[in-house]
């Protein structure tokens, strides 16, 4: 593996060259190093999201260096070494080399060092352990990690089982960063490691699990990682719902979703579901989603046109579409008309309204609203005429009315 990341488009932009001189200034050539993600995904030829900066000036120092730059300087959480620096509106998260102290398993103490070692030591695996300073030139300081990333391995630094008990969040980590970048069986020694520690999991905060677990899931192809954690034991803590794996690795297989690949995980039963997404901290928007993707018998992959278009009326595309995932990996079945369908039909809007009701002599009232349901409903049904629609309810009328005059 070339360890260099010379010619790669985020790391010569002038916006990143610019926070680079101003920690150089400050600290000298060797203050400052990009680390994490952005070298490992550079190295993998993976995209790059987020530019991540360890330096050993101090967060004051590296505050009072970018101002000087003329670049914005925001304390996004200096406690703990971090400031965030942005330029030309790129942001760039800048933290100072760190040492643990202390550690709950949950959040660690620490202390700033000026040492790259023991900086690397702190973190995870040895692939995410890989620095690179400004001229692209990549460090090791683990000795692993340029080895990992070519031979596609997720290795702890150090003890597995210290790394985990300084963070048990590492344990779902292992497994998500294993379905983005490995290859091949598990490190067993990490496996091991998180099958024997799985139940410290429960320590940690229900919105950093359900994080992680669905940037496990978004993942190109999870479905081999996720039958290892079942497997390990290590699924059943996180999310206790998930039973046979049948329906996640077929719907896995035809969507990138994460939202509807957790759906997979989950039984076909609305109140397990909406309980697992409370437990789980999921958003309002997650958690309905979810919920909603559970088939009342509506959608059903034997359904004819004109029955799906009342089920797209009712439900709207993006329910439908869900449904119909769900259907089709349930079944192992592909719907393509029924998904052509919902994404190229519009439904059409309801004809009548309150005011042809009134001008028909029913008074506004309870009445009206039960009338348009039965005429929405009897339309719906008829596959939405484009005619006819006075007479339907004058009809409608005679069976909820009575006859005036």
């Amino acid at each position: 593996m070339n360890a260099s990341m010379i010619g790669q488009p985020w790391l010569e932009a002038d916006a990143t060259r610019a926070v680079m001189a101003a920690l150089e200034k400050a600290g000298g050539p060797d203050c400052a190093r990009f680390v994490g993600g952005c070298v490992r995904n550079s190295l993998l030829g993976q995209p790059v999201d987020d530019i991540d900066i360890a330096t050993r000036l101090k967060p004051e120092e590296t505050i009072a260096a970018l101002k000087a730059a003329g670049l914005k300087a925001v304390p996004t959480g200096v406690e703990h070494g971090t400031v965030t620096g942005v330029s030309d509106r790129r942001p760039y998260e800048i933290t100072t080399l760190r040492r643990d102290v202390e550690t709950d398993g949950r959040r660690a103490v620490v202390a700033f060092t000026q040492d790259w070692a023991e900086d690397a030591a702190r973190r995870d695996f040895r692939i995410n352990a890989l620095y690179a300073d400004a001229a692209g030139t990549v460090f090791d300081p683990t000795g692993g990690g340029l080895a990992d990333a070519e031979a596609g391995r997720i290795v702890f630094v150090g003890e597995p089982e210290q790394r985990i008990r300084e963070d048990y969040l590492r344990i779902l980590r292992f497994f998500r960063f294993h379905a983005w970048y490995g290859r091949g069986a598990p490190d067993a020694a990490g496996l091991a490691a998180c099958a024997a520690l799985k139940d410290g999991m429960a320590r940690l905060s229900a919105e950093r699990v359900s994080k992680e677990l669905l940037k496990l899931l978004k993942a190109p192809d999870p479905v081999a990682t996720v039958r290892v954690m079942a497997q390990a034991g290590v699924l059943a803590p996180v999310l206790p719902e998930a039973g046979d794996l049948a329906m996640f690795e077929a719907l896995a297989g035809r969507s990138t979703d994460a939202v509807m690949r957790l759906s997979a995980l989950l039984p076909a039963d609305r109140a397990v579901v909406e309980a697992a997404a409370r437990r789980l901290r999921l958003s309002n928007g997650e958690r309905d989603r979810l919920v909603a993707a559970v088939d009342d018998g509506m959608v059903g992959i034997d359904m004819d046109e004109r029955a799906a278009r009342a089920a797209l009326y009712r439900l709207g595309a993006p329910t439908f579409e869900d449904r119909l995932l769900r259907a089709e990996a349930a079944s192992g079945r592909d719907c393509r008309d029924l998904g052509a369908l919902a994404r190229d039909w519009t439904p059409p809007r309801m004809p009548v309204g309150g005011r042809d009701v009134a001008r028909l002599g029913l008074a506004a009232g309870p009445q009206t609203g039960a009338l348009l349901k039965a005429f929405e409903d009897q339309w719906i049904a008829d596959d939405f005429p484009d005619t006819g629609h006075e007479a339907r309810l004058k009809a409608l009328m005679a069976t909820i009315s009575p006859p005036r005059g």
